[in-house]
């Protein structure tokens, strides 16, 4: 009993003299995802309106380091009402059935100067695709922001079926952009 007390107490001395990491926060106002598709050559700006990450990072432990975001796909503004109602249906998002899209971390690799590669799966529409994305990270006040940009190809994830799988309609190839802005991350 008395050995199980005391490895408590020095467990729970441990764990109060490790150095904790404020809790690393999205700060919505300041974030943005956007994406760029091209509808017969023409570019269509759009952008998700809520979205959600979990961060643990610290950028000099980047192999340690745990990244999930979370995108309401019904969120998708594009400036067209009729455009947006389009996006919900099955051969789009189907958001009824998918509500949401999902990356989840799988390492991060520094590549130095607050330059990073986040490798992980990306989820759309019952879909699992590995993706590697470079980001970049600069730091201002307690605030760190997050930059990166990769293309995505629609039709691996399913978006766009049916008559609209014609690439000379959409193309396949979408921009995703996106700036998060995070609190608690520490020093670069």
């Amino acid at each position: 009993m008395i050995k199980t007390l005391t490895a408590s107490v020095l467990a729970a001395g441990l764990l109060m003299a490790a150095p904790a990491f404020a809790q690393q926060k999205l700060v919505p106002a300041q974030s943005e995802i956007a994406f760029t598709s091209r509808q017969l050559g023409v570019p269509v700006d759009g952008r998700f309106k809520r979205f959600d990450a979990q961060v643990t990072f610290d950028p000099k432990k980047p192999e340690a380091a745990k990244i999930g975001f979370t995108v309401e796909l019904g969120s998708a503004t594009l400036g067209s009402a009729e455009v947006e109602a389009e996006l919900v249906k099955p051969e789009w998002f189907n958001t009824p059935k998918f509500p949401q899209a999902t990356f989840t971390s799988r390492s991060v690799k520094a590549l130095g100067g607050g330059k990073f590669e986040v490798a992980g799966q990306l989820s759309i529409k019952g879909t699992a695709r590995d993706v590697v994305v470079p980001v970049a990270l600069t730091q201002a006040g307690g605030t760190t922001t997050a930059t990166g940009q990769f293309t995505l190809q629609r039709l691996a994830f399913k978006i766009g079926d049916g008559e609209w799988a014609d690439t000379s309609m959409v193309a396949n190839d979408v921009q995703v952009r996106f700036k998060l802005a995070l609190t608690g991350v520490p020093a670069l």
